[in-house]
């Protein structure tokens, strides 16, 4: 959805505040560092041991070093010896911590999240698959309306004249929640960058795509004239990032400003048009603005699972369900507007 992608900038820009401070109290402390340390020389927390970890009894190693120990299934889902480390020492200390009646803390940017199956912040992944479901269900669902309800053309294509963009808009939709879950399965430099580039590509598309629907741009001319600075700016920074410099910083302010300008765009466009749908437009701003502040009031994940950032995911799958339905309603207001001027 176009509006709640708004949310997904500001997510971003807290995303960046966990690259930037990398460096927090967990992975300060020093019984920490003392058991990592150990656990990267042994291969062993206390009694458990990773097999596939291998060293000698002199702590080097007896196939190379440790990184490139894994076996073929670990490489592929990208876990090794130091995650594994960090993982067990975290959940360790962590619960040494809730002895001592502290609360939980960070370690390198994030919560302490228990593991399901592998998966980092199982909780989240299942959020953001629902959020694809939910996108592959409004985009499914508005091409049957197009194809199959709606009159079509005599050369059978739909009267409403965006509807290729808001295809486009659907896949690109779905990419993004996709890498966003599988980013959340493991996080690593090459979901990271994939999670970033996808949510980038999907909020340039998102503002191209409020211009010209809520200025009623039809004409192709004028639509490449839109289209190809902003396509030209939003490439160059996926490129920039994968390729150069992966800059939290910049990526935020381009995130942000991006993001700003189609919610003021879809904003007036609610408040100047006479479209029946426009109530559904305020409540995308209105509760998306809301589920922010589970962003903005950030804590830890309760019993290790659901934390704030969870919960935003959660708000976001209501809200694409009411976008997507929006979509649909334009698709029908379009429709029978042009049916009408043509008799």
């Amino acid at each position: 959805m176009i509006l709640p992608h708004f949310w997904i900038a500001l997510l971003v820009v807290f995303s960046w505040k966990v690259g930037v401070l990398d460096a927090s109290a967990g992975d300060a402390d020093p019984r920490y560092r003392v058991c990592v340390k150990g656990c990267e020389e042994t291969g062993c927390v206390e009694e458990r041991c990773f097999p596939h970890c291998k060293f000698s009894s002199n702590g080097v190693s007896l196939d190379g070093p440790w990184y490139i120990q894994e076996p073929l299934y670990l490489r592929w889902k990208q876990w090794d010896c130091q995650s594994d480390c960090r993982y067990h020492c975290m959940i360790d200390r962590e619960k040494e911590r809730e002895a001592l009646g502290y609360g939980p803390v960070k370690y390198h940017g994030k919560w302490p999240f228990k593991r399901v199956y592998g998966i980092q912040e199982p909780v989240s992944v299942v959020f953001s698959a629902l959020n694809l479901a939910m996108h592959f269900q409004g985009w499914l669902s508005f091409f049957i309306l197009l194809y199959y309800k709606l009159p079509l053309k005599e050369n059978k294509k739909a009267y409403y004249e965006f509807a290729s963009l808001w295809h486009i808009y659907g896949l690109l939709s779905m990419n993004s929640w996709l890498w966003s879950a599988v980013f959340h399965s493991r996080d690593v430099d090459l979901t990271e960058k994939l999670d970033y580039s996808s949510a980038v590509a999907l909020l340039g598309y998102s503002l191209i795509l409020a211009i010209l629907r809520s200025f009623n741009v039809r004409d192709e001319a004028s639509r490449v004239m839109v289209t190809a600075p902003l396509l030209a700016f939003v490439t160059t920074h996926v490129l920039f990032l994968n390729f150069y410099k992966l800059d939290y910083g910049w990526n935020m302010i381009v995130c942000v400003i991006m993001a700003v300008a189609q919610l003021l765009i879809w904003a007036i466009f609610a408040g100047v048009t006479c479209h029946p749908s426009r109530w559904k437009l305020w409540l995308v701003v209105v509760a998306g603005g809301l589920a922010m502040l589970l962003e903005i009031y950030d804590f830890p994940p309760y019993q290790g699972f659901v934390d704030a950032h969870a919960l935003w995911h959660a708000t976001t799958i209501p809200l694409t369900y009411i976008w997507w339905s929006f979509i649909r309603d334009d698709a029908e207001f379009r429709t029978s507007n042009l049916l009408k001027k043509a008799k």
